[in-house]
């Protein structure tokens, strides 16, 4: 299990990827950063500013520009959603020169599986209210990407 601080503040943004690397059994770290920038930039694009900010505030210094640096408050509904995820995950990204810019090959599915690993993740970093802020903000059927929130078996825990 991820470890916080008393706080509720993640230790080292270290931590914080390995633990997304676990969930979603990547075979690489890079593969973990770029799950979680797509997942957080678009889900940073899907809620306000306000809420963008209250979920990355206890999040690590290099993880929570993801959901601070786009523009906040647009539309979208579940499916839109997780297509932008996959497309990130699956964009060139050529501006960037780090491993984390190449791309994962991942299909819709497994781009929802790691969604869900991701907002289980921020749901145990994140203060409750916070994260019932965000989910508020969000069309019901969003309901689907939060199972894994406070589910009594998690995938990752069998592997």
């Amino acid at each position: 299990m991820f470890r916080t601080e008393r706080s509720g503040t993640p230790r080292k943004y270290a931590d914080f990827i390995g633990e997304v690397q676990h969930r979603i059994d990547a075979g690489t770290q890079a593969e973990a950063v770029r799950t979680t920038r797509a997942v957080l930039e678009t889900l940073g694009e899907r809620v306000g500013e306000g809420g963008a900010t209250d979920i990355a505030s206890p999040l690590p210094l290099e993880i929570d520009r993801y959901l601070l640096q786009v523009e906040h408050g647009q539309t979208s509904d579940l499916d839109e959603f997780v297509e932008r995820v996959h497309e990130r995950l699956n964009d060139e990204d050529l501006e960037l020169e780090t491993d984390y810019s190449r791309p994962s090959g991942v299909d819709r599915a497994d781009a929802t599986y790691r969604t869900k690993a991701v907002l289980a993740l921020l749901s145990e970093v994140v203060p409750g209210g916070e994260i019932a802020n965000v989910e508020s903000q969000l069309h019901e059927e969003f309901e689907e990407l939060f199972e894994l929130v406070d589910a009594e078996t998690q995938p990752w825990e069998a592997q």
